[in-house]
């Protein structure tokens, strides 16, 4: 019935995705990461969520990389803790 359960996603905002990406890469990672204007030129979380809420490819790459950073993890990060014991 709970078809989100395994969604990493699930409630989570495009605003606290890019944040936590921008923490963790910075602007420079991130555009080198996807090369996407919005990260390279002038950047700012404001303009980010602009582009990425009206450009569905690149929301979709942001996304991906923010799951695939959930892969590599914290060993502070109890959650990511735990998504290693389930894998």
């Amino acid at each position: 019935m709970n078809n989100q359960a395994n969604n990493p996603l699930h409630g989570v905002t495009l605003k606290q995705i890019v944040t936590e990406l921008e923490q963790r890469y910075g602007w420079e990672g991130l555009a080198k990461r996807i090369n996407i204007r919005c990260f390279s030129h002038d950047p700012s979380i404001k303009s980010s969520l602009h582009f990425l809420r009206r450009t569905p490819w690149a929301r979709e790459k942001v996304e991906q990389l923010y799951v695939d950073s959930l892969d590599v993890g914290n060993d502070d990060d109890p959650w990511a803790q735990a998504r290693k014991r389930s894998d």
